[in-house]
């Protein structure tokens, strides 16, 4: 989807000769993976921030493209909507101390944005979704103006035929509305990480990663508040699928999978599986041909596969298997549901914590799947999604016959030690683990995560003011907090 593709109709013709470029691209890449050389690389770590752009009254300030211009670095890229940005970071090697290496560069890269977006009375801020977001924000009007998001948009509604319906109930409060809108969806933003992963273990790892995201999301919650109310903790979840659901039902009520979903069911046997399921499964929203050459098979080259990596690119599984041909070519992990925020330090905490779980629990995965259906695994993400560290989930016990319901915090207590250990299976440095999952340990302590802060902190500000008064100051403090750069569980919480 970062592609430069111009805005044009496609025809039947366009469809037809993509679907079978992609199909040929799924056997070429069973080859390309089988080969002995293929990921033999360093493993590496990298990651995505997706960022708002608000303007000094905490609205939002529609101008990425001017600040694109003035900022002149290519790791600054636009996003769907006019207020948002994303910033692309450097891989690092894993072994060592990759999170603060990050970190270290996200913040030289924050202050350098910050610095140049000061000049036209834009602050940039890493939050899941903005508080102060109204429904006015969510049209057409607010998309980048580039080719390949006014595509996605009309490709979209064109496939579902009627507007987007959004229903989302939180604990007291709740949005109902209906939108044409693709826009809907730019409201989420995320910090996406990216693993590189062994080609033998991938299986392993991804259904760990499954398994697991529901700890992850639950303790890096930070999305809490949409359109002044609040909803879920990571309200992103349910809002992403709903925006962007284009699926119609037949006449026999039965659907079409979802292009934002959990997934559907364990990976069997290694990465290929989940290219060629996503191929078969959904249908081709943008076209686009790139012509290359490949004709680098038979001369035992890495080929691109730009149009099966573009098709994976509209599709949104919140673990997404990644292709590269970078060097002898290699495998990703991108975990995509982590939300962008609180702060720096939170953000590499939350990667830690993921990959950490992933790796530490992949060599004892299938014992875990014996167990454990994947529908329960998804049952216990949208769980965690919407009570945050308040929820309960199906859990695989000792001396039990089938899963039974604890509490999320129990769970991630004991993931924590997996996290460490699979960590230090990576090489990631003693110190390094320590930094950041104490970081998680202390969230889960003092049950504070970015959800519960914005959320406690409206409520109270309601008690003396209107609520849009109130959105704006929980923004400003929020703001303040995050430019402090200290973790979310050290914020001062002014409802206690």
């Amino acid at each position: 989807m970062g592609r430069g593709i111009g805005d044009r109709e496609y025809t039947a013709k366009d469809y037809e000769q993509f679907n079978r470029c992609i199909h040929d691209q799924v056997d070429i890449l069973k080859k390309v993976i089988a080969r002995p050389e293929f990921g033999s690389g360093e493993t590496c770590i990298g990651a995505e921030l997706e960022l708002y752009l608000m303007n000094e009254q905490s609205d939002v300030s529609p101008v990425n493209l001017q600040l694109l211009e003035m900022l002149q670095d290519d790791q600054f890229q636009p996003e769907l909507n006019q207020f948002n940005l994303e910033l692309n970071l450097t891989p690092v090697k894993a072994a060592g101390d990759p999170f603060s290496q990050i970190t270290k560069e996200m913040l030289t890269k924050f202050n350098y944005l910050w610095s140049i977006a000061e000049q036209i009375k834009t602050r940039p801020l890493a939050v899941g979704i903005l508080p102060t977001l109204q429904e006015k924000h969510l049209t057409n009007e607010y998309v980048t103006n580039l080719g390949r998001y006014r595509i996605l948009c009309r490709e979209l509604l064109k496939q579902r035929g009627e507007p987007f319906h959004i229903k989302i109930e939180g604990k007291e409060e709740s949005v109902d509305f209906f939108t044409s809108e693709v826009s809907v969806e730019g409201a989420n933003t995320s910090f996406q990480v990216h693993l590189m992963t062994d080609k033998d273990k991938f299986a392993n790892t991804f259904n760990a990663a499954q398994m697991t995201m529901p700890m992850a999301i639950a303790v890096a919650a930070n999305s809490g508040v949409l359109l002044g109310k609040c909803l879920w903790h990571e309200t992103r979840v349910v809002l992403f699928k709903q925006s962007i659901d284009n699926r119609m039902p037949d006449i026999s009520g039965w659907r079409q999978p979802s292009r934002v979903t959990f997934g559907h069911g364990w990976v069997r046997k290694g990465a290929w599986e989940l290219f060629s399921e996503t191929v078969n499964l959904y249908e081709p929203i943008i076209p686009e041909l790139f012509d290359e050459n490949l004709e680098v098979i038979q001369e035992e080259k890495v080929p691109e596969l730009a149009e099966l990596n573009l098709h994976m690119g509209t599709t949104w599984p919140w673990n997404r298997a990644i292709y590269s041909n970078a060097g002898n070519g290699h495998l990703r992990i991108e975990f995509r549901a982590l939300p962008a925020g609180p702060t720096a330090l939170d953000m590499l905490a939350n990667s830690a914590f993921s990959i950490g779980m992933a790796v530490g629990l992949e060599d004892r995965i299938d014992e875990y799947m014996s167990r454990f259906p994947f529908r329960f695994a998804e049952y216990n993400f949208y769980r965690a999604a919407k009570r945050g560290l308040e929820a309960t989930i199906l859990w695989p016990q000792n001396y039990q016959n089938k899963p039974v319901e604890i509490p999320i915090k129990n769970v991630i207590d004991d993931m924590l030690q997996v996290a460490n250990d699979g960590l230090s299976q990576l090489g990631v440095e003693l110190a390094e683990r320590d930094k950041y999952l104490n970081i998680i340990q202390r969230r889960l302590a003092t049950g504070v995560t970015g959800a519960i802060w914005t959320q406690n902190t409206l409520r109270y500000l309601r008690k003396s003011m209107h609520n849009d008064k109130a959105c704006a100051k929980l923004l400003n403090m929020y703001f303040e907090n995050q430019m402090q750069g200290h973790p979310v569980s050290e914020w001062e919480c002014c409802w206690k």
